[in-house]
């Protein structure tokens, strides 16, 4: 083809490793910033391209992550969170609902989740969900009582749905044994957000009524049944005492319809009677049987 060529084909080469190494850090920091909100497209399209550079489909990953790459992206999401955490305690300890919920204060909240919800998918990628799984769990009494305090506007049904979409990928994670927890945390955690998760759907599925709200909210249907199916994991992982709690307190509630426990329920009753038969002592049953003669 001659020297004409020669320009062309240079841009058809593999792009150095190193070279690519160098644009996914810089991306990173980027993606995990907060930088002006006239950058937000901007920070939008970064976070895009590193998906897409971890992502595998016909091809191979631009990027496969080793140690050092690991590492930086979990200092990314360390900053990213000490900065969610300083607003989080900052609205914690305001001294009225109003200040609470100004429209910056919303805004930037917003903005926090949305990065979280991001950096969830880029560390199950990674395979390095644990430290955000126990960030997350410290953090969810506080988040809970933040977002309780605030009215059923519109605009705070669009926080309560970002941190519910937050908390989904963090449950998954525990439910299908990605992250193992203790179970006094699996617990805590499952008492801290199966009852704002049942009170808020009713909420959101109500001001999705109105077409121009729905559009707000963007509401994703897979996200419940993905959430509903996690409590179910979740619960059946629990021992039998915790779980006969759980489903008690579930079937006196009245907003019993989201999450359905049925499963888990019927499972439950089925264990114990099997564990019933199986751990009675051998004379149980002829003793049960006199006493009802």
């Amino acid at each position: 083809m001659g020297l004409p060529a020669e320009p062309i084909l240079a841009r058809l080469q593999p792009v150095n490793q190193s070279a690519i190494i160098n644009i996914f850090v810089s991306a990173i920091r980027f993606a995990t910033s907060s930088p002006p909100q006239q950058m937000n497209d901007l920070k939008s399209s970064a976070q895009e391209q590193l998906e897409y550079m971890l992502t595998e489909d016909d091809d191979a990953p631009l990027l496969t992550a080793d140690d050092n790459i690991k590492h930086e992206v979990k200092e990314c999401v360390n900053r990213l969170f000490s900065r969610f955490n300083d607003s989080l305690i900052a609205l914690y300890c305001g001294s009225t609902t109003e200040s609470l919920f100004e429209a910056g204060n919303i805004m930037l909240f917003q903005s926090y989740l949305a990065d979280l919800s991001w950096v969830c998918q880029i560390l199950t990628k990674l395979e390095i969900m644990r430290e955000f799984v126990e960030y997350w769990f410290d953090a969810s009494e506080k988040i809970v009582k933040v977002l309780e305090q605030g009215n059923s506007t519109t605009e705070v049904l669009e926080i309560k749905l970002r941190a519910i979409e937050v908390t989904s990928k963090v449950l998954e994670a525990i439910g299908y044994g990605t992250v193992v927890l203790p179970t006094a945390k699996r617990l805590k955690v499952l008492k801290v957000w199966l009852p704002f998760v049942r009170v808020t759907k009713p909420l959101i599925d109500s001001v999705t009524m109105d077409c121009v709200n729905a559009m707000l909210l963007k509401i994703d249907g897979e996200l419940w049944q993905s959430l509903e199916s996690t409590f179910v994991s979740i619960i059946l992982a629990l021992p039998s005492g915790d779980q006969a709690d759980v489903l008690t307190e579930w079937l006196d509630n009245e907003y019993m319809q989201y999450p359905d426990l049925t499963e888990a329920f019927e499972v439950w009753c089925y264990r114990s009677k099997v564990a019933k038969r199986r751990l009675s002592l051998p004379g149980d049953e002829h003793v049960m049987t006199m006493n009802m003669s």
